[in-house]
């Protein structure tokens, strides 16, 4: 079924580069386009022109899309009119406010064009064929012989428009789902065995647990493993990475604040523990969280209440805790930078990742599985020859799975026939097993970094320097530089 000519499209965003794009757009698909910066004027244009269909951002100053969609089903005159959200927010919680706010679908940004054109156009044929229903319906007993089977084309034309706009959200799901693959945890050895075990035992209780493991070891994947297990994974999964935030904005990112609790805090903030509320929040690299901060998690731990900044009343959070880190907390404890008290809060059920190297069967189920996928999105269907994994099995891997992804997609680009090659610099970094066995774990570390710094000119951050090679954050290679005692030698 063909749309009307000219239908009308409010477009309401703050905007101005997204007002242009659509206007634009929209204008060369035979729509007439007209425009609001902010809620309030939205409703007062929505009266005044009586459009087919809005297009309504969520995120806006004074009005936020939610309530101006309200006031727009709240009035009799405006009810009927289809609203489409246009958000960045991807969580299960915002799409719900968005349908119980009244809209009937959503897109989200970055807006992609095709995508905002196929939905306006299929609930444009909704509404008007809701409106041909109703008028038929007002006639229905002078004509029900006779437009029986205009009817019945109607209706099957909504289910069929219905079906394809469900179809199209399970598709994007299980795109989405695909494309992060966070439940395929892939292992033959012992070790994740028992790990794994360890996640199935404790996912169905509301313990704390603490993951511990080096960096790229998969903490997150096991974290939201426990959430996926667990009775609430029908609620979010809400991450906080302790590290990448500053400290100043570390206690509003968990606690959120009200309006005016500091200079720039121009409206009322929700924090990451209130956005997990009925679910669960991970905390990873706790190590890192600021000693002034450990206390007030202490307490939410402790009470399950937070204060936002700027407030006095306390808010009750229903929130299961996973907290992760590659950090020694023991040692931390000791030089005064982890309070003794939130660790045991924290460590009521720990669960320890191997390392890799530590765990070389399961080298070749990732390589492969890591190849397939990745050569896919490269155009590339490549074999790794028994000579490469033997090599790949041997290397120490001290930067773990996250290292291995890294060195895999390199070799992936650069390998020109059917089979993988290495690049060089891991070829000159394999540590044979038998010197690995020779020598302690940390000493074979020491090893593989100074000599990739070496290769590198000692370079740390940057393309191709150190970090990158060794699939390592900079601030990480630097805290394992501590650590192990390398220096930049004096030329």
């Amino acid at each position: 079924m063909k749309r009307a000519a000219m239908s009308t499209i409010l477009v309401v965003d703050d905007t101005p580069a997204n007002l242009s794009l659509l206007v634009d757009y929209l204008g060369t698909q035979n729509f007439k386009v007209l425009v609001s910066r902010d809620g309030e004027e939205a409703i007062e244009q929505a009266r005044l022109a009586k459009p087919d269909l809005i297009l309504l951002d969520v995120m806006m100053p004074r009005m936020d899309g939610y309530e101006c969609c309200r006031r727009l089903k709240a009035d009799g005159a405006l009810r009927e009119i289809p609203v489409i959200f246009m958000t960045a927010l991807g969580d299960t919680k915002d799409k719900v406010r968005a349908f119980e706010a009244g809209a009937v679908d959503f897109v989200t940004k970055p807006i992609h064009n095709e995508e905002v054109l196929a939905r306006v156009e299929a609930h444009l044929t909704i509404r008007k064929l809701q409106r041909d229903l109703q008028t038929a319906n007002a006639g229905l007993e002078e004509r029900v012989a006779e437009r029986t089977a205009e009817l019945t084309d109607a209706l099957a034309e909504v289910e069929r428009l219905k079906s394809r706009l469900e179809a199209d959200n399970v598709y994007l799901r299980e795109e989405i789902a695909r494309e992060q693959d966070f439940k395929g945890i892939l292992h033959s050895s012992e070790s994740m065995q028992q790990v794994l075990q360890k996640v199935t035992q404790v996912a169905a209780t509301d313990a704390t647990v603490l993951v511990l493991g080096e960096t790229g070891t998969g903490k997150e994947l096991i974290a939201r493993a426990l959430h996926e297990a667990s009775p609430r994974k029908a609620r979010p999964l809400v991450k906080v990475n302790c590290a990448a935030l500053p400290a100043n904005l570390i206690e509003s990112e968990l606690f959120g604040h009200e309006r005016g609790a500091f200079t720039g805090a121009l409206s009322r903030r929700i924090g990451r523990f209130e956005l997990a509320d009925g679910g669960t929040i991970l905390l990873d690299e706790i190590g890192d969280l600021p000693l002034e901060l450990q206390a007030k998690l202490l307490r939410v731990l402790q009470e399950g209440e937070i204060e936002r900044l700027g407030s006095s009343r306390s808010i009750k959070v229903d929130v299961r805790v996973i907290a992760a880190t590659n950090r020694d907390l023991p040692a931390a404890m000791q030089d005064g930078t982890f309070r003794e008290d939130l660790f045991y809060r924290l460590n009521v059920f720990p669960v320890v990742l191997p390392p890799l190297r530590e765990r070389p069967e399961d080298i070749p189920l990732l390589a492969n599985h890591f190849v397939k996928t990745r050569g896919r999105k490269l155009g590339k269907k490549l074999e790794i020859p028994p000579g490469v994994m033997a090599k790949l099995k041997a290397y120490g891997w001290p930067g773990n799975i996250r290292e291995l992804h890294n060195v895999l997609e390199r070799a992936l680009i650069l390998s020109p026939g059917p089979e993988l090659r290495l690049e060089d610099v891991l070829e000159a970094s394999v540590v044979p097993a038998s010197a690995a066995v020779a020598t302690t774990l940390e000493d074979v570390e020491r090893q593989h970094i100074l000599q990739t710094l070496e290769s590198v000119g000692w370079v740390i951050e940057g393309d191709k320097a150190a970090a990158e090679r060794l699939g390592l954050n900079p601030s990480t290679l630097r805290s394992r530089m501590d650590k192990l005692g390398i220096k930049k030698p004096a030329r």
